[in-house]
């Protein structure tokens, strides 16, 4: 199992079936919020979806493939964050992240960025680490920016979000590159 204390108020656990009720009326409260940015949102849209989803992430767990971890946060599920499929071969990943709107500007999401990032690079020895952002949402980019990611470029209509294309802001991560991390700044 993966679980990381981050600090005294703050940990990540990896998301079992056990959350999945939980995990949807986050998903479910925080709807509007979450659907600025996120694509997978309307389509979340029952408990045993959910639930299916953790199965899901479970399995890739499994085979060392990934994990995607519950934020705690004084002992509320403040929301996820997950390593997305791992490229062995380049020792490479990608971050992904979303934060329930009560608990953002606490700095609970870079913490757990730089949580796992730490594990990525370090006890897994991965040598890159990505995050993609939409190039409008502010609040996803200031973290790997708060962090010291290089910015390398712009995808240009990467993803599609219900009704149209966005553009992704490409940040990157490299082992050699990656000191503590150390950031007061809230997220």
């Amino acid at each position: 199992m993966f679980a990381h204390k981050i600090d005294e108020h703050t940990e990540l656990r990896l998301l079992e079936e056990r959350h999945a009720e939980l995990l949807y009326a986050l998903i479910d409260r925080n709807r509007q919020h979450l659907r600025q940015w996120l694509p997978w949102v309307d389509a979340s849209r029952s408990v045993d979806g959910t639930r299916e989803f953790i199965r899901g992430a479970l399995q890739r767990f499994a085979a060392n493939d990934g994990l995607n971890a519950a934020i705690w946060h004084r002992g509320e599920l403040a929301g996820v964050i997950g390593l997305h499929a791992i490229n062995w071969p380049n020792r490479s990943t990608s971050i992904g992240y979303w934060l329930a709107a009560s608990f953002q500007g606490k700095g609970v999401m870079t913490a757990a960025c730089r949580a796992l990032i730490d594990h990525a690079l370090g006890e897994l020895g991965l040598n890159r680490v990505e995050i993609r952002c939409a190039t409008g949402n502010r609040r996803s980019r200031a973290i790997p920016e708060r962090l010291g990611f290089t910015q390398e470029g712009t995808l240009r209509q990467a993803e599609w979000l219900y009704d149209r294309y966005e553009d992704l802001v490409l940040y990157s991560m490299l082992a050699g590159e990656w000191g503590d991390g150390t950031s007061a700044d809230a997220d």
